[in-house]
C-alpha cells in the first residue's frame, strides 16, 4: 500500500457509513507517537473541553458527535471539485486530553499538544470544544510570529474579563491573543457579530488596536462575495488562522450551541464564506462550540463537519499550491 492510499478515507462503497470505528471523515488514526506522523500534512484533532463556558455547557461532547456525523463526508467537494485527500495526506490525530478540573492546566496541555503538531510540520484542523480552545492553539501556532485571522462568529470574544476578574473564558480568547502578540490585529477580521450587549468594551478594544468588525447587518447588506473580498484583503498574503464558531450561523440551522444569536446566515451562506477563502494562506483552522445536548438530532454537528470539510478543502489547496 502506498502512502497516498493509506491516507485515503474509507469509502462508503467498501464499508457502510454506520459501521467501523468513527474517525474524522473516516481517515486513518495516526497518534502523535506513530512513525507515520512524519507523512501527515493536515491533522484533524478533537478538543473535547468547555472549561471556558459561562452559560450552557456541552461543547466538550462536540468532537465525538462531529466525528460520528463526519462519516457522511465523501471524497470530492460537490461545488468546487476539490478532492482534498488526493492533494495532501490527512489523518485523525485523536483528541487533546484536557483536565476537566483545572482550566489553566488544560490550556497548558493543549498548547503542549499543538507544539508537537507544529513541530511535525502539520497544519491542524480542530473540532472544539468551546472558543477558549483557540487560545492555546494560537500559542503553539504563533510562537515565532503573529498570525492574521478570519473569525466567523456572532461574538467578538474580545472581552477583558468575566465576573470581576476571570480572564480566561470563551468570551476572552482573542483579547488574550492580541495581548500576547499571537495575532496581528490589523490582519484580523471578525464577521457576523450581532446580538444584545452589556456594553461596547469589546468593540472599543477592537477599534483601538485595528481589528476589523463586520456586523451581521453589514454582512447581509453587502452579501457574502463582497464581504469576503474584504476579508481576503485584510488577511493578505501572510499566514492566517481561521476560527469558526458555529453560532455564526442562525440558530434555525444550528441550534446546538451554547450562546445562540438570531439573525445570522443560513446553512448555505455558512459554506459559502469558507469557499471564498480560496487564496488565503491558511495555516490552521477550527470549528468550535457545537453542543450536542442542545441538538441531539445531530443537525448542528452535520453542518459543523460540512464546514470542516470546506475548511479542509481550502487548507489542502493552499498547502498543495505552496508545494
Amino acid at each position: 500500500m502506498t502512502s497516498n492510499e493509506f491516507f485515503h478515507p474509507v469509502s462508503g462503497f467498501d464499508l457502510p457509513r454506520f459501521a467501523g470505528v468513527p474517525t474524522f471523515m473516516r481517515l486513518p488514526h495516526v497518534a502523535l507517537g506513530d512513525p507515520r506522523l512524519a507523512e501527515v500534512q493536515i491533522g484533524l484533532i478533537g478538543a473535547p473541553w468547555d472549561g471556558g463556558t459561562t452559560n450552557r455547557p456541552g461543547p466538550r461532547h462536540g468532537p465525538r458527535q462531529l466525528r460520528d456525523l463526519s462519516t457522511m463526508m465523501r471524497a470530492q467537494n460537490g461545488a468546487t471539485g476539490v478532492r482534498p485527500f488526493e492533494l495532501v495526506n490527512c489523518a485523525d490525530l485523536g483528541d487533546v486530553g484536557p483536565n476537566p478540573a483545572d482550566l489553566m492546566d488544560s490550556l497548558d496541555r493543549m498548547t503542549a499538544f499543538y507544539d508537537r503538531v507544529r513541530a511535525a510540520d502539520i497544519l491542524p484542523l480542530t473540532a472544539g470544544g468551546d472558543h477558549l480552545c483557540t487560545l492555546p492553539i494560537l500559542r503553539a501556532m504563533a510562537r515565532n510570529r503573529p498570525l492574521g485571522m478570519v473569525h466567523f462568529d456572532s461574538h467578538t470574544d474580545l472581552f477583558n474579563s468575566y465576573f470581576g476578574g476571570t480572564r480566561y473564558t470563551h468570551g476572552t480568547p482573542f483579547r488574550r491573543a492580541v495581548e500576547e502578540g499571537l495575532l496581528d490585529p490589523k490582519r484580523v477580521v471578525m464577521i457576523g457579530i450581532r446580538g444584545t450587549a452589556y456594553d461596547m468594551e469589546d468593540r472599543d478594544f477592537a477599534k483601538s488596536v485595528g481589528i476589523t468588525i463586520i456586523a451581521i447587518e453589514e454582512f447581509h447588506a453587502r452579501g457574502v462575495e463582497d464581504v469576503m473580498v474584504q476579508a481576503r484583503e485584510i488577511a493578505g498574503s501572510g499566514e492566517t488562522y481561521v476560527s469558526y464558531d458555529i453560532d455564526f450561523v442562525d440558530p434555525a440551522f444550528a441550534p446546538g450551541t451554547g450562546t445562540p444569536e438570531v439573525g445570522g446566515p443560513n446553512s448555505f451562506q455558512a459554506l459559502q464564506v469558507v469557499r471564498h477563502l480560496k487564496g488565503v494562506n491558511v495555516v490552521g483552522a477550527d470549528l468550535v462550540e457545537v453542543s450536542p445536548p442542545f441538538d441531539q438530532s445531530g443537525g448542528t454537528a452535520f453542518l459543523g463537519v460540512s464546514i470542516m470539510f470546506e475548511l479542509l478543502c481550502i487548507m489542502a489547496q493552499a498547502l498543495s499550491e505552496r508545494g
